[in-house]
């Protein structure tokens, strides 16, 4: 970060060429930007805004950067090492990768369905076989998906975010916790869960089949908020008017996923007895979507605190109504047990998750409205 009092000093009426001391301590930045709109990024990144730069005689940070675009030299060597257009073969590869990209966020859904036909035509221990082998063809291509595209994340942020866990742990109980809730309030459960919708521990399967077939339309929204961000970024003149112009792309972006999500909610309902409406898979898909594009764009702290806290939350529902059955201990369930009786085990799901992804798409307004959210990270060093 840089010391915003020194650019002060540098930028003082008595300095001569204040944008000079700039370039000097962003130098690096400055040579390695291919157009002034990464250097306004960059500066903003260090705690440059519209109002520091005035201070350098401009009227706001990406005027500031065009000047330090242009200063920095770039002679007849430089511009000989720029990449040559792309031949065909490499024309004919990226047509492929865009081709992977767009085909295989399908595949999860793809075959999470075919695990649940396969479920559905099996019993006893070729069931339990059918199952395994559908959850980890599933967490492959899931694995598969989420390593390529907009939203993969690099190596560096894969190590910090440190999600996966409690993604997995709310994909557990949109299967399994409303099942153990409902149970659980009438005194069961009385043994494990058949894999079965029925039983005295029924499994939702809709909402696992239904997020499974989002992936695609989370892939495709993220990639459309990714490309109008930078070309609002290219056509704004200032760091406020890029914040202004990004956040109903943001919203829309949310908005058209859960639209696309509440659809496939509908479609699979009628093949897995579930209602067509599902609040709970809504709340659940927003604050994956959410907290996903977050982490993509480096930030991860929030993300990873709110997912925890969500399946604190979730887990704590049952673990309550078990522990009143203890003696002396009966009033630790009665919160719960009023919330389920009034609007069923699901209200626990949209409370949770509804709160969590409230929380960080109000966050993702502030943090992703910053031009500097937008560097590729070889970028944002």
């Amino acid at each position: 970060m840089t010391d915003l009092s020194e650019l002060d000093r540098g930028a003082a009426p008595g300095a001569a060429d204040p944008v000079k001391v700039l370039l000097h301590r962003h130098r690096e930045l400055c040579e390695r930007a291919v157009d002034p709109l990464e250097i306004a990024a960059g500066l903003e990144a260090h705690g440059i805004t519209d109002r520091t730069a005035a201070r350098f005689r401009h009227r706001d940070v990406f005027s500031l950067a065009e000047e330090l675009y242009a200063r920095v030299p770039r002679d007849a060597d430089t511009a000989s090492d720029a990449p040559a257009a792309p031949d065909a073969p490499a024309r004919e590869n990226d047509r492929r990768r865009s081709v992977a990209v767009l085909l295989l966020p399908l595949l999860p859904g793809t075959l999470c369905a075919a695990a649940l036909i396969a479920l559905a035509r099996t019993h006893g221990q070729t069931r339990l076989y059918a199952a395994a082998a559908g959850l980890v063809a599933v967490a492959l291509a899931l694995r598969a998906t989420l390593r390529r595209g907009p939203l993969a994340l690099t190596d560096a942020l894969a190590s910090r975010s440190a999600t996966g866990t409690w993604t997995c742990l709310l994909l557990a109980y949109a299967v399994l916790g409303d099942g153990l809730l409902r149970t659980a309030v009438t005194g069961g459960p009385d043994g494990l869960p058949d894999g079965t919708t029925g039983g005295d521990w029924p499994l939702a399967l809709a909402p696992l089949l239904a997020l499974t077939l989002a992936v695609a339309p989370a892939t495709w929204t993220a990639g459309l908020f990714l490309t109008h961000a930078r070309r609002k970024l290219a056509a704004s003149r200032g760091l406020e008017d890029f914040a202004a112009s990004v956040r109903p792309v943001l919203l829309g972006t949310v908005a058209l996923f859960l639209g696309a999500l509440a659809a496939l909610v509908a479609l699979c309902a009628p093949f897995l007895d579930a209602e067509p409406v599902s609040p709970s898979v809504l709340a659940l898909g927003a604050l994956l979507l959410v907290a996903r594009l977050l982490t993509v764009h480096g930030f991860t702290h929030a993300p990873r605190v709110i997912l925890m806290l969500t399946v604190v939350a979730q887990v704590l529902a049952p673990a309550t109504v078990f522990a009143a059955r203890l003696p002396g201990c009966a009033a630790l369930g009665a919160p719960v047990e009023a919330l389920t009786a009034a609007w069923g085990p699901t209200a626990v799901p949209v409370l949770a998750c509804g709160a969590g992804a409230s929380i960080l798409l109000v966050h993702a307004s502030r943090t992703l409205a910053r031009a500097s959210a937008h560097l590729r990270p070889e970028q944002a060093r």
